[in-house]
């Protein structure tokens, strides 16, 4: 069996179908200069997570500074402050950790 024949028959019937005509994105070129930024060895499994819907865990620490930033930035009760505060910096030196493994993992 024509494996390649096969899959060329399958995307020309599904052309003539209109299966492509929703597509995000459609009829524009593909930025992939975010697919490049990564590392030659994480490409694969970065794209993977983001197309699964998963944030590496980098980004998701750095939502949660932001997200604590704001709120320390609206809150007026001194206690919850200094909460807000202490849980920042926990988020933040964890942040800095995972850059840090990162960095070390990434070939010079």
């Amino acid at each position: 069996m024509n494996w390649q024949k096969l899959a060329e028959n399958r995307i020309d019937e599904a052309i003539a179908l209109g299966e492509f005509d929703d597509l995000p994105g459609r009829g524009r070129p593909l930025d992939l200069t975010e697919y490049f930024s990564q590392p030659a060895s994480e490409r694969v499994g970065v794209n993977l997570l983001k197309n699964a819907g998963v944030v590496p865990p980098e980004v998701e620490l750095l939502k949660q500074v932001a997200a604590l930033e704001v709120a320390l930035a609206e809150c007026g009760d001194a206690a919850e402050r200094e909460r807000l505060n202490a849980e920042l910096q926990e988020k933040q030196v964890a942040l800095a950790l995972a850059l840090e493994r990162r960095k070390r993992r990434e070939p010079l």
